[in-house]
């Protein structure tokens, strides 16, 4: 979240940035009750200071033998105003917390500035070698055909949004989770972890899926967990709370998960086989950094994260989002696009974004500085590297043949342990 001192002191800084992000926040209520908590703990401490003075009194007028009962009585009633202030405080600091955490993050200056995704610039584009002379099937009839994906018996089992991956498929699957974790430990030096799927509701607090995206979100209502929707959530979380060393850092982690996501709001969007599901696979990359090189790694971050898309020899491009297209947590963000020449269209595989301080804050993630020995906010990043569907989707369409096989990427055949499927 956004510190509460930017909003005293920088009020309409506050309200640009919101406002580029597409979105309305009523800030003078807010500062009012930011003010009023704080007029509150200012007669607290005057309460105390005197309650404090008055004690002292007591005690010389009890030695030296005096009647003392009626500045006691007194002194009953103001630390019972004392515990009635404290009550008002708590409550006002909930409130504030409340409509500090719907919130967005503030976009940064860099960003470009836009409505919607028409103003998303371009970066880079990199070109794979294969072309096709030949008619092209989409990854569903591809999947279909070679019992790679069987939609129909996913949805059976769990509604719509639910592949169900067979034989070689499957192994496919899994092999891109195991090449792509390997790829990122190996050549970049990230620490794997495997994190829980389902977690309490602080970890997507801190990620800033709630309370703003709940909707989108499973929860199970019994134990009061939700879902994960990516691992973002349980690793950003492994530092809740916790003071690093400055010398420790920076520190990536990469994380496979299942993720789930009800995608409440994407009515109307396209949803045909593997492009938009509320079950899929994910490979996570997370950063914990210092803010002078939290940009820098932002870069390198997507980078990484290319790099897989490379060593697979897919077509992608490099898209920067402008400031309403950003998410509700992100200062700035990349998202890598593969290109689907079956259904012949650019697809998301991954968003690589900066949040500064925003989740430590939420979160509580510090770090001590070696220099001074100062606690402050580390900077946290993710990117997906990469999120599986939509890239075996253009897999699928990039490398098949004229005959209605599917080549194996030559940096996959080890996984999967055949050069061709079908």
């Amino acid at each position: 979240m956004l510190p509460i001192v930017l909003i005293r002191e920088h009020p309409q800084e506050v309200i640009a940035g919101v406002k580029a992000k597409g979105e309305v926040v009523d800030l003078e209520a807010l500062r009012a009750l930011d003010e009023r908590q704080r007029q509150l703990i200012h007669q607290v401490n005057t309460l105390r200071a005197e309650r404090n003075r008055v004690s002292e009194a007591i005690g010389a007028l009890k030695r030296s033998g005096g009647d003392a009962q009626e500045t006691i009585a007194k002194m009953r009633q103001v630390s019972q105003n004392i515990k009635t202030l404290e009550a008002e405080i708590q409550s006002l600091a909930e409130e504030v917390e409340g409509r500090l955490e719907v919130i967005p993050n503030l976009p940064h200056v860099s960003v470009p500035v836009g409505p919607d995704p028409s103003a998303n610039v371009i970066v880079r584009e990199w070109k794979g070698s294969r072309d096709h002379d030949f008619k092209l099937q989409d990854h569903v009839q591809l999947g279909t055909a070679l019992g790679l994906l069987d939609f129909q018996r996913g949805a059976k089992i769990s509604g719509t949004g639910f592949p169900l991956y067979t034989g070689w498929g499957a192994k496919l699957e899994r092999a891109l989770i195991n090449f792509m974790l390997d790829f990122h430990v190996q050549n970049y030096g990230f620490t794997e972890v495997f994190p829980p799927f389902l977690t309490r509701p602080h970890a997507p607090r801190t990620c800033g899926q709630l309370p703003k995206f709940a909707e989108d979100m499973y929860q199970t209502t019994t134990d009061g967990l939700y879902l994960i929707p990516t691992a973002e959530v349980p690793v950003t979380n492994i530092h809740q709370d916790e003071i690093l060393d400055e010398t420790t850092l920076p520190r990536y982690y990469v994380a496979y998960s299942a993720c789930f996501r009800r995608e409440a709001g994407s009515y109307g969007k396209e949803t045909r086989g593997l492009l938009r599901l509320h079950q899929f696979n994910k490979v996570e990359l997370v950063k914990f950094v210092t803010p002078e090189t939290s940009y820098e790694e932002l870069e390198t971050l997507t980078t990484q994260a290319e790099a897989v898309l490379q060593a697979l020899d897919l077509t992608y491009r490099v898209v920067e989002l402008c400031t309403g297209d950003l998410s509700f947590a992100a200062a700035k963000c990349y998202d890598l696009e593969v290109w689907a020449p079956g259904v012949g269209q650019w697809l998301e595989v991954s968003s690589c974004s900066n949040f500064e301080a925003f989740q430590a804050r939420r979160g509580n993630i510090r770090y001590r500085r070696e220099r001074d020995r100062k606690v402050e906010f580390v900077h946290t990043l993710n990117g997906s590297g990469l999120a599986t569907p939509r890239l075996l989707a253009a897999l699928l369409e990039t490398y098949q043949t004229p005959e209605g096989k599917v080549i194996v990427p030559p940096i996959l055949q080890p996984y999967v342990g055949e050069e061709i499927l079908g």
